[in-house]
């Protein structure tokens, strides 16, 4: 079985550009040998215990190097997130045992003064740095690559920790083994070649760029492309800069890439396609038509226990089909019964989203996830009845193709009818003015339990919100079910996110109608929406006071 080492021990010789940023050039001989000598320095410098290497930093040639050190040494590099701060940023990095803590002098400063348990944190960048590595002996160097065979493919590999868009993170295992099986079925069912340019716009801590790109690329040695952190409006400038083929993204990306100003030569660039999750189907056709590159939609996890890979000529909107003896089902999650198919209307709008909506899960068992490290507990609930439950709302076609209808905590629940917030966003992200949207219940005044719907748009650029419009657009909408029309729209500049771009909904739900962002309303639900007042937010705060019992 092969393994991440053996991968790049592959390449040792390779003079083939294996990265490159705004900085330069490095070829796959250099950086295979830059892992080499950092795998010696981690050595040198590690508290005892286990061998795991935190990593702070942004998408960075250093980040690189230390993947390729932990993979050749046997190490295991930790995925810190940037977006944590203080006691959060310091828990993670004491759950998972880390070592070692490898960041610049921005990641330093987030780091000065907490708790980190035994890990030194070493800082890229400065001198003291510079001269750690430039004492490394080569023969050591050389020695490591040498042994790098030795290295099976049980040892862990990665550490990375979950995005948290329902609950706290999770540190998910993965192995040697299994990273380097994603990229060898990755790298030709995406078409990756020795000459692709890889473009790299996702943060290299998250399972979208290590398995969807990183890996891939290592397998056939092809070149990626970094840059810091994602930026929209950098995009194709950096395409046309690194003539890139290909790229991979998650969550609001595409949509956040299109709201940037059109240009009359945006189709003059090097891409070819490009490979991610949760871009809308109008979002696809239109990033397709503006930049002339195919975006192939698939669906899986860090943890590895579902997935769904494209088919050629599936059905607009559809993730996939899982692989050939793969029991994936969509189940009602309150008693595991598979729900009936979806129903599409001759336009392809769903017709029974309440009854074909349910949460996907592997009957077969945990497929190839490895565990979570140091929460028992949730491995366990991951594993309930002898299923892998991933958490994803879905639903699956007559044909088996599924669609994606968001995550375990987007139901909602108005008037005795249960629903997910998915087919509401999809249908909502239909309307010519909205950019990006985020459906979620606030609490229902007027009942004893339930929710209202509200939702949180960002419009597209130069759009203003119509009430009488937008009423009139949502009663034109043949799908729209007799519950989904937003009771409360909020208008926002920009909506809550991870780092890797999936919007979160926790603060949303928290703040329901207290924000400073403009919020239109319909009191009945019927007719246009009006803008929400100061008199209308404590008249339903005093409402859901009287139903609580706490005036």
């Amino acid at each position: 079985m092969s393994t991440v080492a053996t991968m790049l021990v592959a390449r040792a010789d390779d003079d083939h550009p294996a990265i490159l940023d705004a900085t330069g050039t490095w070829t796959w001989r250099q950086s295979v040998t830059a892992g080499a000598t950092r795998a010696v320095l981690a050595r040198s410098l590690r508290r005892p215990g286990p061998p795991h290497i935190g990593v702070l930093l942004p998408n960075v040639p250093e980040y690189l190097f230390w993947l390729h050190a932990a993979a050749l040494g046997g190490d295991t590099v930790v995925g810190i997130n940037p977006t944590r701060r203080g006691d959060a940023l310091a828990a993670d990095v004491r759950a998972t045992d880390c070592r070692l803590v490898v960041t610049d002098a921005e990641g330093a400063a987030l780091l000065d003064g907490l708790d980190l348990g035994p890990a030194p944190v070493l800082v890229t960048g400065t001198p003291d740095y510079d001269e750690l590595v430039a004492g490394v002996d080569p023969a050591e160097a050389a020695g490591v690559v040498d042994r790098a065979g030795s290295v099976g493919p049980d040892t862990l590999f990665l550490l990375l920790f979950t995005s948290g868009t329902t609950g706290s993170p999770k540190a998910v295992r993965c192995t040697q083994g299994r990273l380097a099986a994603i990229a060898a079925v990755a790298a030709p069912g995406y078409g990756y070649r020795r000459q692709s340019v890889c473009y790299c716009p996702m943060p290299l801590f998250h399972g979208n760029a290590l398995m969807a790109l990183w890996g891939p690329a290592v397998s056939v040695g092809a070149t990626v492309a970094l840059r810091p952190r994602f930026s929209a409006g950098a995009f194709l400038d950096d395409v046309r800069r690194y003539r890139a083929t290909m790229f991979s993204y998650v969550g609001k990306a595409i949509a956040y890439i299109l709201a940037t100003p059109e240009r009359p030569d945006d189709a003059d660039n090097t891409l070819v396609s490009a490979f991610g999750t949760e871009a809308s189907p109008r979002d696809r056709e239109r990033f397709a038509r503006r930049f002339g590159c195919v975006l192939i939609e698939g669906y899986g996890q860090s943890e590895g226990g579902a997935a769904l890979n494209p088919v050629r000529g599936m059905p607009k909107g559809a993730l996939g089909r899982p692989a050939p003896g793969v029991d994936l089902a969509v189940v009602d999650p309150a008693t595991g019964v598979e729900c009936p198919p979806a129903l599409f209307d001759p336009a392809g709008r769903l017709q029974n989203a309440a009854e074909a909506t349910g949460e996907i899960v592997n009957r077969g068992g945990r497929g190839s996830f490895e565990g979570y490290y140091g929460t028992p507990d949730a491995e366990s609930d991951r594993l309930r009845s002898g299923w892998y439950w991933t958490g994803d709302l879905a639903y699956r076609d007559a044909e088996g193709f599924f669609y994606f209808a968001g995550r375990r905590g987007d139901w909602l629940r108005v008037d005795s009818e249960n629903f997910a917030a998915g087919p509401v966003e999809t249908l909502l992200a239909r309307h010519p003015d909205v950019s990006v949207v985020a459906v979620y219940g606030v609490p229902d005044p007027a009942a004893g339990a339930g929710d209202q719907v509200m939702a949180a748009v960002e419009l597209a650029p130069g759009a203003e919100f119509d009430p009488s419009g937008f009423a009139a657009w949502l009663e034109a909408q043949p799908d729209l079910g007799t519950k989904w029309a937003p009771r409360f729209v909020r208008v926002t500049p920009s909506l809550p996110q991870t780092a890797t771009g999936k919007v979160t909904k926790t603060s949303l739900r928290e703040e329901a109608w207290h924000t400073t962002d403009p919020v239109w309303w319909r009191p009945d639900g019927t007719g246009p929406y009006r803008r929400f007042t100061d008199e209308d937010l404590q008249s339903l705060d005093d409402a859901l006071a009287a139903r609580h019992g706490t005036m």
